[in-house]
């Protein structure tokens, strides 16, 4: 763990007092909507479809069980009684009230907890590989440089207003679980030939609507160096960007079109302009930014306990230890995971008990220490083997011991248009038949690889295309071949699975449905935004009727329009906690 210096401390505070200002004059109207907006997303505040949206930032994933208690207690007093783990090692509240952030902000400063740069055309959350410090081969620990990238990138003045938002990863393994290539800037802690710790640079990775693989644009950068190359990157995307265009303004785009050797000469040159800068990186600072980081004082343990030995028996216990427990770099202690995607929830989230169940046991097993990883689970990466056996029984308990981790269903979502204004389509209805379908019907036994199509969010990768919505919006006669071609697209999009089929693309069973027939009278009432989602639940509902499952939807509005699309078969209204 790292711990906070009165520095630190101070800027946390103040900032603390900066946004409660904010806040105070725009609930009083002094500010408009349009004037707060910047403001309120360097601060990790976004408005939402039906509130504000919170996101809290967990730098390179490490928490303490005392900042997992305060999480918790957000999510009890200021929420519904959840939160939202994200792919970037975040935590975010969905119904946060605008009035009460401030407390909420405070509360968390508490324990040097903040929410600066979660949101906004600013440097993110800087994030790493969740099993750092404790990964068996690791060159080092990459949280040290990850510290000292959040220090340099944190209100810093000249990349606070980028042409779009900019991500950083940083891996030291061999194997890359901080997805470095999918990243604004991948950075690969590795060593030369004279031993020297340096950095193979990647950068314009990315997903999104449109998805690129990182390039190498640096096979070595040396440690000391590391501040002053990205700032030369940095430098030429804040002169080179795009900002009249916000789906074109991604580093990811400008490396695409000027092509990785001209952006690299661009950096080279930039690069050469500040040769022993104020940015290199004295062996000292990298000393005491690694001084603040505590790790265990681990036992002396045998590698294979007798407790362990015992509990092999019990087949539930073995198929939970081989899908989610990890080796140590440290004989008799092990790396476990905790699966947040139970079957038939939504992924990623946590109740407030859970979170503060968790925090107690990793306290008791764990150091007091818990990771969250890209994939929205979260890790307890000091675990003696002999407290496995108990410590499965106290997760499965709280339910975050499903052994899919890694599995088919492992899924990787946003929450989508069930909160978020910038999503296409409703992700998790979707994810909660397809873990379904593959815990009760393949046991979840595939591996990822068999089924990437899945893993990804409803940003731009939605159920429902724009070619397909258009089509199915009204534009064309509900009769024209398009329309049914696009109907068979959107189903072959639902249905990627090799085992099952589960709908038929009919026309005649379409027709019956109510989805071709009465489509154009049906919609003409609502938005383009209430179109695409109903149509994109009626498809769900749909595939999960012939499957025989019983398909969840949120809210009464979109509910009332499902069913005019779908008027036969029977689902489950429910509201999501309270929503």
């Amino acid at each position: 763990m790292y711990a906070y210096d009165e520095l630190d401390r101070t800027l946390l505070n103040e900032r603390v007092s900066e946004f409660r200002d904010q806040v105070k004059r725009r609930l009083s109207g002094e500010l408009t909507e349009d004037e707060f907006k910047m403001l309120r997303l360097q601060n990790g505040v976004y408005l939402q479809l039906h509130a504000y949206m919170f996101r809290v930032a967990i730098p390179y994933g490490t928490l303490s069980s005392k900042q997992l208690r305060r999480l918790a207690h957000v999510a009890r007093r200021y929420d519904r009684g959840y939160g939202h783990f994200t792919t970037r090692q975040n935590i975010q509240y969905n119904w946060i009230k605008l009035a009460e952030l401030p407390d909420a902000l405070e509360y968390l400063a508490g324990v040097g907890i903040h929410a600066m740069q979660t949101s906004g055309n600013n440097t993110r959350n800087v994030t790493s590989d969740q099993w750092a410090g404790v990964a068996p081969g690791e060159v080092e620990d990459p949280r040290i440089w990850s510290e000292i990238l959040r220090q340099y990138t944190t209100l810093h003045p000249e990349f606070s207003f980028l042409p779009r938002k900019f991500k950083f990863a940083i891996t030291a393994s061999d194997h890359d679980r901080a997805a470095i290539k999918i990243h604004d800037i991948g950075l690969r802690l590795h060593k030369n030939a004279d031993g020297e710790t340096g950095f193979e640079v990647l950068v314009g990775g990315g997903l999104g609507r449109t998805p690129f693989i990182g390039k190498t644009i640096k096979p070595f950068v040396h440690g000391r160096d590391l501040l002053s190359y990205v700032e030369a990157i940095l430098r030429v995307y804040n002169q080179y960007g795009r900002r009249d265009n916000i789906y074109k303004a991604r580093i990811k785009i400008l490396v695409h079109e000027l092509g990785i050797e001209k952006f690299a000469k661009e950096v080279d040159e930039e690069w050469k302009l500040m040769d022993d800068s104020a940015l290199t990186l004295d062996n000292a600072v990298v000393e005491e930014i690694r001084s603040r980081f505590s790790y265990p004082a681990y036992e002396k343990l045998p590698h294979m306990p007798d407790e362990l030995k015992q509990a092999a028996h019990d087949p539930k216990f073995e198929a939970w230890r081989k899908n989610s427990v990890f080796p140590h770099k440290v004989q008799g202690y092990s790396i476990v995971t905790l699966s947040l995607k139970p079957v038939g929830g939504p992924p990623g989230d946590a109740t407030a008990d859970q979170m503060d169940a968790i925090a107690d046991l990793a306290q008791k097993y764990s150091f007091g220490e818990i990771r969250v990883g890209h994939e929205q689970n979260l890790v307890l990466p000091h675990v003696a083997k002999r407290d496995l056996p108990v410590l499965w029984k106290a997760l499965d308990k709280i339910g975050v011991a499903t052994p899919n981790v890694n599995l088919v269903s492992d899924i990787i979502a946003c929450p989508g248009l069930d909160y978020c204004s910038l999503a296409n389509a409703r992700s998790i209805p979707k994810l909660l038949l397809d873990t379904t379908v593959y815990i009760d019907e393949l046991q979840g036994r595939l591996p990822i690889d068999v089924e990437l199509a899945i893993r990804s969010t409803s940003l731009w990768h939605s159920t429902v295309t724009e070619c397909e919505l258009s089509a199915l919006a009204g534009l064309l006669s509900p009769d024209h071949p398009e329309t049914l071609h696009a109907i068979n697209q959107v189903v072959a999009s639902i249905d990627q699975r090799p085992v099952h089929r589960l709908v038929n693309p009919d026309r005649d069973v379409w027709r019956e449905a109510g989805i071709v027939g009465g489509l154009l009278a049906r919609l003409q009432q609502y938005s383009k935004s209430e179109q695409r989602r109903a149509l994109n639940d009626a498809l769900i509902f749909l595939s999960a009727a012939k499957a025989g499952l019983t398909i969840l939807t949120r809210n009464i509005s979109d509910f009332d329009l499902l069913m005019q699309l779908v008027p036969q078969g029977k689902a489950l209204f429910y509201e999501i906690r309270g929503a």
